[in-house]
């Protein structure tokens, strides 16, 4: 059986890599949904449908033991709906992680410093899951900021993210936190480590940056080494399969962007 990465898009990939780094060894399907991306502008129920559709065909045709939802919106919208409602009616015996949770347990382990900031999209940033999952887990309650920055995926997938014209909007972004004297900024968007390096020269070196892939990462192997009757199931392949809802000269462009050896990404349906 596989391990199953879900995106709406492809900012999963930054997940999926550092997933790669720690655990080479497992058989992986990445699903992008880019035929319907991007999901932070639909409906909650929407959001639980289309992630339903994509966790169900790589369950079904792709035999994943388990999914993860490598998308911030899928995760804050979908995750605990098909957790409790939808998983143990369809498939009692697979599971489904999100990457939320596991970066508010990383913040928490670490003891990251406060004040601690979020960036991310405007749907993330307006759901304040990040800021739920961290109050949960993090005592005593430490000062919480957000910052939107919507104009950063466009330049990520357009190949501008190292810009001139890029590093002033991450400035003009930025600047409210940098002035609230930030000590810990999570990358609440799973593109956003692509500009990372730039965010860490605006925001300089005492500033600690928290890319949730890592902590997905961790957290999965955790997860493995805990549950040990599903780690038995994983082909070890060291394999990645990669399929995708729309597939067009940008989808490849775009995957090229965020994972630079070559693959052939198949198009399937998911209605």
């Amino acid at each position: 059986m596989n391990i199953g990465i879900f995106d709406s898009g492809v900012g999963g990939l930054t997940v999926l890599k550092k997933i790669v780094e720690l655990m080479p060894e497992y058989e992986y399907v990445y699903l992008a949904d880019t035929a319907r991306a991007p999901y932070g502008d639909r409906s909650q129920e929407r959001v639980i449908e289309f992630t339903r559709q994509g966790v169900s065909y790589l369950m079904t045709e792709k035999k994943c033991a388990l999914v993860i939802l490598a998308c911030n919106t899928a995760s804050a919208y979908a995750l605990r709906t098909l957790q409790q409602e939808w998983l143990p009616a369809h498939f009692p015996d697979r599971r489904i992680l999100g990457i939320i949770i596991p970066t508010a347990e990383y913040i928490a382990e670490k003891k990251a410093a406060a004040p601690i900031a979020i960036i991310g999209t405007r749907g993330t940033v307006a759901s304040k899951v990040y800021e739920k999952e961290i109050e949960k887990r993090v005592s005593p309650l430490p000062r919480l900021l957000t910052q939107p920055c919507p104009m950063l995926v466009p330049l990520i997938e357009e190949g501008w993210h190292t810009s001139t014209p890029a590093r002033m909007i991450v400035k003009k972004y930025l600047r409210p936190l940098k002035d609230k004297q930030i000590k810990t900024l999570v990358l609440g968007c799973t593109h956003y480590p692509l500009m990372a390096p730039m965010i860490k020269q605006v925001m300089g070196n005492n500033v600690r940056i928290i890319d949730p892939g890592s902590a997905v990462a961790h957290s999965l192997k955790t997860y493995l080494e805990r549950h040990v009757q599903i780690e038995k199931k994983l082909s070890k392949k060291t394999r990645i399969h990669w399929l995708s809802t729309d597939v067009s000269d940008r989808t490849r462009a775009v995957f090229s962007r965020f994972w630079k050896t070559p693959q052939e990404i198949k198009r399937i349906s998911l209605e």
